[in-house]
């Protein structure tokens, strides 16, 4: 049930994650359905868990807790990648369902280990956690509910936009048009960002 739900939102974007519309998909009434969720928030709230859940625990051994703090949050970028837009839902949830405090408490843990405050590591480790969700949701190209075709032509209409800016005050703008509105790598795309977070924290550390 949930799994469809989240291939809906996968396909078609949250907007059509209703509880008629999954009721029809799945065959059955919608007060079928209403045994399990009361309202659409409570079906959003299981497709969040159900990313949340998915997150695989690194093994720690005997790393540095940096590096230790960059794997657990490449788990949870993986984790949500294959999601979009479902992630975007995910960073008010993660307080309130079970393997969301474990990774909150697991990222917390780290940052404490860093020397941070309470109230540091609190700020830092939302920070953290709020600019994976970021790196899922902003990668370059993305277009939830759109076939490749429409997805590809929209792609070159946002490019040929930013190219169509006048070149004494956007050259850098321009310059950047392709890598601006499509990834081309998303490993590195999503290695560079991670990167990015972790030495940031190791800076303040």
């Amino acid at each position: 049930m949930v799994a469809r739900a989240l291939a809906l939102a996968d396909v078609d974007g949250l907007e059509a994650v209703t509880i008629r519309r999954l009721a029809m998909d799945l065959g059955v009434t919608p007060m079928a359905l209403y045994w399990h969720f009361r309202n659409k928030e409570e079906l959003l709230d299981a497709l969040v868990e159900h990313l949340f859940d998915a997150v695989v625990p690194p093994e720690r051994g005997d790393r540095e807790w940096s590096v230790a703090l960059r794997a657990e949050l490449a788990a949870f970028a993986e984790a949500l990648r294959p999601h979009p837009a479902v992630a975007a839902l995910a960073q008010a949830r993660i307080l309130f369902s079970a393997p969301g405090l474990e990774l909150a408490e697991r990222a917390l843990g780290l940052l404490r280990e860093a020397g941070f405050s309470v109230e540091q590591a609190a700020q830092v480790g939302g920070y953290l956690l709020g600019s994976v969700i970021t790196l899922v949701t902003a990668e370059p190209g993305l277009a939830g509910g759109l076939d490749e075709d429409a997805r590809d032509a929209q792609i070159r209409a946002r490019k040929a936009a930013l190219q169509a800016l006048p070149p004494s005050a956007y050259p850098n703008v321009i310059a950047c048009a392709e890598p601006l509105t499509r990834c081309e790598n998303d490993e590195v795309y999503f290695a560079r960002g991670l990167d990015l977070l972790v030495e940031g924290v190791r800076g303040l550390a």
